[in-house]
């Protein structure tokens, strides 16, 4: 397809953007670092806890910068962009270690600014600046829409909606489609029953006993400001994917809403954010995806080759940093690694490469570095072994958050308890194909990933100073993201 008068022109604004950046970044070097999450991934834990042990002194000894004192200082200052909110470092930090409570997931795009002052490996001292983009993973979901019409998407969503568990939470929707004629006149009040049961089914589709991941368009789940605004009042419709919609029809209004849609929310987006990252995390509760089966892993595994899909990739040049720069490393963490036992961390691992393998070769031939890890950002238990009967079992202690209930006790926040947790399968294709009946702690118990949701950690000061958050795995991602800009 032949590119658009819009194409062109936002190409040459991206360009024009481009030069800008790499006026500044030439004599301040800098790293625009993009870290999203799909729901609830633990984003924002993610980067409180990183921004906290770059200026508290945590412990990375994989982070070869920092372990060998390189680093000098790392420091908190204002970020470049005026018009986007900032990430609220502190309130997360006093969240998390004084009320020992998770802080709230942020719902809209933010940016912070951290400056290092290192050593190179050669003497020199220098500077580098991290600049953190954190931004929904559902935005990130959208960016293909920009390439597919009105008519495609509706094909495609209505397609996907028929398949596994889908169809049975998409049946409200479906009863209301089959009421509309898409050449009718259109209607207002028609319009709005269809985007409000349509969006009743992404909601029922995120939810933890199905935790599907492929849920465009992403506002319609987080709309903020736009909230019942007409670019959030559509839905897809039965149409034909290379039909012709009559004017004033439900069908061109239906339409021309979609259009709205990504003018106003997923070209700034793209055009203001996105297509200027560096490096990027994509974090993954992917143990939520393994409770849910194989419909929900196949489901994730589709999220992340369109997440990849959407990165302008490859080699960064000097060339491509003038004119385009490209995103050169990309990582994708399976979070909540302290919900298991560090000998399930690889098995973890492992797991999430198979679902981006096949994007990922694509990634790398064009000249991008990607990788998987299975972190824990703060790590919220720690392991031990307990006596269960006659036997000693590996396990993990934790505070349970008060009102949480397990075997029908209900827990007050206050008490230590132990899980049981179970091993992952040694081979990722038995989660895939739905033969993995893996153990709890006994051959009678089916593996449950759900857990408790403990509280953070309490920390112990040592010397009247802030200790470091606990981590699992934190310093290994930090390196593969930056490191290479330390040396």
């Amino acid at each position: 397809m032949a590119p658009s008068f819009q194409d062109i022109v936002e190409e040459a604004r991206l360009s024009a953007r481009a030069l800008l950046d790499y006026g500044d970044s030439f004599f301040h070097p800098t790293v625009r670092l993009g870290v999203t999450g799909l729901s609830r991934a633990g984003k924002t834990v993610f980067i409180t806890a990183l921004i906290h042990g770059l200026t508290r002194g945590g412990r990375f000894p994989v982070f070869e910068a920092f372990a060998t004192g390189r680093i000098a200082r790392a420091r908190l200052e204002p970020q470049p962009d005026d018009a986007v909110p900032r990430f609220d470092y502190e309130n997360h930090v006093r969240t998390l270690i004084e009320e020992r409570l998770w802080p709230a997931s942020t719902v809209d795009i933010s940016e912070l600014r951290l400056v290092m002052d290192y050593q190179r490996q050669n003497g020199a001292d220098r500077t580098l600046t991290l600049d953190i983009v954190d931004y929904p993973g559902e935005w990130l979901l959208d960016l293909p829409l920009l390439n597919k019409s009105f008519e495609q998407w509706s094909a495609e969503s209505l397609a996907l909606s028929r398949e596994g568990p889908r169809e049975k939470l998409a049946a409200p929707w479906h009863e209301h489609l089959a009421t509309l004629t898409a050449e009718a006149r259109e209607d207002e009040p028609a319009a709005r029953m269809a985007a409000k049961l349509f969006t009743d089914y992404l909601r029922a589709c995120r939810d933890e006993r199905f935790a599907m991941s492929l849920l465009p368009p992403g506002r319609f789940l987080m709309p903020g400001n736009l909230a019942g605004s007409p670019a959030l009042t559509f839905a897809p419709l039965d149409v034909a994917p290379d039909g012709t919609a009559p004017d004033g029809s439900l069908w061109a209004m239906m339409r021309r809403r979609y259009e709205a849609y990504k003018d106003v929310v997923v070209r700034p987006f793209f055009r203001d954010h996105f297509a200027r990252l560096d490096r990027q995390i994509v974090l993954v509760d992917a143990l939520a995806a393994f409770n849910a089966g194989p419909e929900a892993l196949h489901d994730l595994e589709a999220a992340l080759a369109g997440i990849l899909d959407c990165f302008r990739i490859g080699r960064s040049t000097i060339l491509s940093n003038l004119f385009r720069p490209r995103i050169d490393r990309i990582l994708f963490a399976a979070t909540k690694a302290d919900h298991l036992h560090h000998s399930s961390h690889d098995r973890l691992e492992a797991i999430l490469r198979r679902a981006v393998a096949k994007a990922a070769d694509r990634a790398e031939y064009a000249g991008a570095a990607i990788d998987v890890v299975a972190l824990a950002a703060v790590r919220a238990t720690r392991e031990a072994m307990v006596a269960r009967g006659r036997e000693k079992l590996p396990s993990l202690l934790g505070t349970p958050a008060s009102g949480e209930v397990a075997n029908g006790d209900t827990f007050d926040g206050e008490t230590e308890v132990a899980t049981f947790p179970g091993d992952l399968p040694s081979d990722p294709e038995e989660l895939f194909k739905g033969t993995f009946r893996g153990l709890s702690s006994t051959p009678s118990e089916k593996a449950d990933y759900r857990f408790l949701r403990f509280r953070p950690p309490l920390l112990q000061r040592e010397g009247g100073e802030e200790p470091a958050l606990p981590h699992i795995r934190l310093d290994r991602a930090l390196q593969f993201l930056i490191g290479d800009k330390l040396q």
